[in-house]
């Protein structure tokens, strides 16, 4: 029986390549459709933090074909007291952090002394309003420049953590396109499935499903 835990962004991430639709609806339908006849050879796992973070992007949560998807997935938190992991994982992931941390720091260091630099222009009679587009600007620069130092590539939540774990503990492949998930999956040494191999795995598992059927068949005949 294969295993795959999955991550929130196989439903919405279109361009990261699952190739299961156009959208999440059409997404959804086509996991409908491998979940069903996959039955007897697959098994689909989300934690339920991430299955919060999956229904977050619905206004409406009672849609049967969202109802539907969830029913072919098992929900499941992992067991963080029977997974051990090698210390030099956690000697990657405190270097990590604080890489991450001191980065931060110089950013905003850097950004205070372009403040400092803004706040001298005042002399020059900066109205209220563009002083306001000025610092505004720098502003919004920080938080995208501080988010990809501290975020991009890294587990920043614990559904992410969740994920790996539970890949763990179910000897599962990983299916996610987030590149922190991936990165830590590898490092935490869990198996992956790229999202451009995802669907070829899920054909071949139902050639491979036919194939056997055939051959039941003939020995039974």
């Amino acid at each position: 029986m294969e295993k795959f835990i999955l991550d929130t962004n196989v439903f919405f991430n279109i361009e990261a390549g699952f190739n299961l639709g156009k959208n999440t609806n059409e997404t959804m339908s086509c996991f409908i459709y491998y979940a069903k006849k996959l039955m007897k050879k697959v098994e689909f796992y989300m934690p339920p933090l991430i299955v919060d973070e999956f229904l977050s992007f619905f206004k409406d949560k009672n849609q049967p074909i969202i109802k539907e998807t969830l029913s072919f997935i098992k929900v499941k938190t992992p067991e963080k007291n029977k997974i051990k992991f090698s210390a030099p994982v956690f000697y990657s992931l405190i270097n990590d952090v604080r890489k991450r941390s001191y980065q931060g720091l110089n950013l905003g260091e850097e950004l205070i002394k372009k403040t400092g630099l803004l706040f001298l222009e005042i002399e020059k009679k900066l109205n209220k309003k563009e002083f306001e587009i000025q610092i505004g600007s720098l502003i919004k620069n920080f938080r995208e420049r501080y988010r990809q130092i501290t975020r991009f590539g890294f587990l920043d939540s614990v559904a992410d953590l969740d994920l790996i774990v539970l890949t763990k503990e179910n000897d599962g492949y990983l299916v996610s396109a987030d590149e922190g998930v991936i990165t830590w999956g590898r490092v935490f040494g869990v198996k992956e499935m790229p999202p451009r191999i995802f669907r070829a795995k899920l054909d071949g598992l139902l050639q491979s499903q036919k194939e056997d059927g055939k051959t039941s068949q003939q020995s039974y005949q």
